[in-house]
């Protein structure tokens, strides 16, 4: 697994854009918040950053004409798509409910005791492409 250059391009990915997060976050909302490192959403995406390491490391290693490198772009794009998509709705509707909750205590008190949900989950665009971007460039930096 150690010599697995794709798989080990993937997790420093993943480790660089985490770490990211904190700066980018210190810089654009004046807050030193340390968690952001360890939760989903913010700049750049960790996701994206992976998947397109991933696939950077997979054609410079087989060649961008392999079965193995399309299944990565394939792999990259689906994951990228669902970061905007899906998880990033999710996200908006945990922001709503979350407000409708604070609006109706009395009625709300159970929901109350479960917690807030959370709200950052998914990506806008720019986050998605800054992690790609990310992703490609230590792609290329370890190979």
């Amino acid at each position: 697994m150690i010599f697995n250059i794709p798989l080990l391009t993937a997790l420093i990915a993943i480790v660089a854009a985490q770490t990211l997060k904190i700066p980018i976050n210190l810089l654009t909302k004046r807050t030193l918040d340390l968690k952001i490192a360890v939760s989903t959403g913010g700049m750049p995406s960790s996701h994206s950053a992976a998947v397109c390491s991933l696939a950077a490391s997979i054609g410079l290693a087989d060649g961008f004409h392999s079965s193995m490198f399309a299944l990565a772009v394939l792999f990259s794009v689906i994951t990228m798509y669902d970061a905007m998509g899906i998880r990033r709705h999710a996200g908006t509707h945990a922001t709503i409910l979350n407000r409708i909750i604070r609006l109706f205590p009395a009625h709300s008190k159970e929901l109350q005791e479960e917690g807030t949900l959370k709200e950052m989950l998914g990506h806008r665009p720019i986050e998605v492409c800054a992690g790609a971007v990310l992703g490609v460039v230590i792609g290329l930096l370890m190979n």
